[in-house]
């Protein structure tokens, strides 16, 4: 009997929602702003464009602890490149987000302190992890340094097709040298890089 009813119920659902509808993921999730900077511009797009399209904030900005809540056509389509752009004109990115397995998107602006913006006296620079493996360690440092100082990634590690900023006093110059390491304990460096011109630069 109990079988029977069920059998009841799922065909009175059927007519109910149109055919393929209810077979399309749900791509629906909120974006949350981690940081401590407004964030004015927010654009999302599937991976097979080639274009960022619409400001998907529009007229609304998003500030510090708020979320937006983000609603793609239903298409069937669910990896998403997002960015953010913050009120300083940094942008962060976030590459192939499955949006039809995830709540919430947050941003955080990278390595930069939440507690602080972009002072005068720094410049910032992004760098992208290009490769297929997550990135584990990032050490970024002038050239001029013998030493690499702290890992710029803290505690966290970055995904494959995320990024990070990182802060450089302006005062050391341009050239910086990198080192990665990854989760299959693989180093990548790259020497005197040229940051002024390069403001993003992918490790692969």
């Amino acid at each position: 009997m109990r079988a029977l009813w069920k059998s009841v119920v799922r065909a009175a659902t059927a007519l109910l929602v149109p055919s393929g509808l209810a077979a399309q993921p749900n791509p629906d999730f909120w974006l949350a702003n981690r940081s401590a900077t407004r964030i004015d511009r927010l654009y999302a797009s599937p991976v097979d464009r080639d274009e960022w399209g619409q400001d998907w904030l529009g007229e609304h900005v998003l500030a510090p602890g708020e979320r937006f809540p983000v609603r793609p056509p239903r298409d069937g389509r669910c990896l998403y490149d997002i960015k953010v752009v913050y009120a300083d004109g940094l942008a962060e990115e976030r590459r192939r987000v499955n949006i039809c397995a995830v709540a919430e998107v947050s941003f955080s602006r990278g390595s930069v302190p939440p507690d602080r913006t972009v002072g005068a006296a720094e410049r910032a620079v992004t760098v992208v992890n290009r490769s297929a493996r997550t990135m584990l360690q990032l050490f970024v440092s002038p050239s001029t340094e013998r030493v690499w100082g702290a890992d710029r990634l803290g505690d966290d590690v970055l995904p494959v097709g995320r990024s990070v900023v990182v802060l450089l006093p302006r005062e050391a110059g341009c050239e910086i040298d990198l080192r990665a390491v990854f989760e299959d304990t693989s180093v990548l460096e790259r020497r005197r890089v040229d940051s002024c011109r390069a403001r993003e630069i992918a490790l692969r």
